[in-house]
C-alpha cells in the first residue's frame, strides 16, 4: 500500500497530477477540493493517497488531507459507488458537509451531488451513517489561488465534464462565473458549481 507521496508536482490538472518522487512520476487522481490545495507546479508537494487494484489497472487517488481520505475508503465500500464516482462526490460536496448530509439523512442534498441520484444517495446513508460517525473533527483542505484566464476556464471546463455536466450546460454556467468576476480555476468552479444546483 502507498499510504502518501511527496515529491515536486510536475504536472497539475483539475482530475490528475504527476508528482515527481526521486526520478519516477506518479500519476495520481483527484478530487477538485484537493486540486485547490495544491502549490503551483515545481514545488513540493505531499498527499495521502489510495493505491485501488484492479484485474487490469493500478489506479493511484490522492488527497490533500487524511479525512478526504478516510471519506474515500467509505464511499467505496458502498455498493455500486467505485473510485471514479467517490472521486466525483468529494469534488462535490466537501467532507464535513457530505459527513452532515449523510447523518442528516438529507436525501435531497446528497441527489445534488454531480453523479449522485436518488438511489445512490439513499444507499450512501444507509450503508455510511454508521460509518462516518467516526470522522467527526475532519480537517478540509486550505484552497489557494489557481492561476487564471483562458486556461483556468479550460481546466474549469475539464472538471465540471469529468462530473458529468454536459458541455452546454459546464459552458453556460462558466460563462456566468466570468460574469460574476470569477477568474481562477477555483472561483469559476464554485460560481458554476453553484449556478448548477
Amino acid at each position: 500500500m502507498i499510504a502518501s507521496l511527496e515529491g515536486r508536482l510536475t504536472r497539475r490538472q483539475p482530475q490528475r497530477v504527476v508528482i515527481d518522487v526521486g526520478g519516477v512520476g506518479y500519476l495520481v487522481e483527484i478530487p477538485l477540493s484537493t486540486y485547490y490545495a495544491l502549490p503551483p507546479e515545481g514545488e513540493r508537494v505531499r498527499l495521502h493517497t489510495y493505491l485501488h487494484v484492479q484485474e487490469d489497472a493500478l489506479r493511484l487517488y490522492g488527497f490533500a488531507t487524511a479525512g478526504e481520505r478516510e471519506m474515500f475508503r467509505r464511499l467505496i465500500s458502498v455498493s455500486r459507488i467505485g473510485p471514479r464516482v467517490a472521486v466525483g462526490i468529494l469534488s462535490g460536496i466537501g467532507v464535513a458537509e457530505l459527513r452532515s448530509a449523510i447523518l442528516a439523512q438529507d436525501m435531497a442534498r446528497l441527489a445534488r451531488i454531480p453523479g449522485v441520484g436518488a438511489k445512490s444517495a439513499e444507499r450512501l446513508v444507509v450503508e455510511l451513517r454508521e460509518k462516518v460517525l467516526s470522522l467527526e473533527g475532519l480537517e478540509e483542505p486550505r484552497p489557494e489561488a489557481a492561476p487564471g484566464g483562458e486556461e483556468a476556464r479550460r481546466d474549469a471546463l475539464s472538471a465540471l465534464l469529468s462530473l458529468g455536466y454536459r458541455r452546454a450546460e459546464a459552458e453556460r454556467a462558466l460563462r456566468e462565473a466570468v460574469r460574476l468576476g470569477a477568474a481562477d480555476v477555483e472561483g469559476l468552479l464554485r460560481e458554476a458549481l453553484r449556478g448548477l444546483t
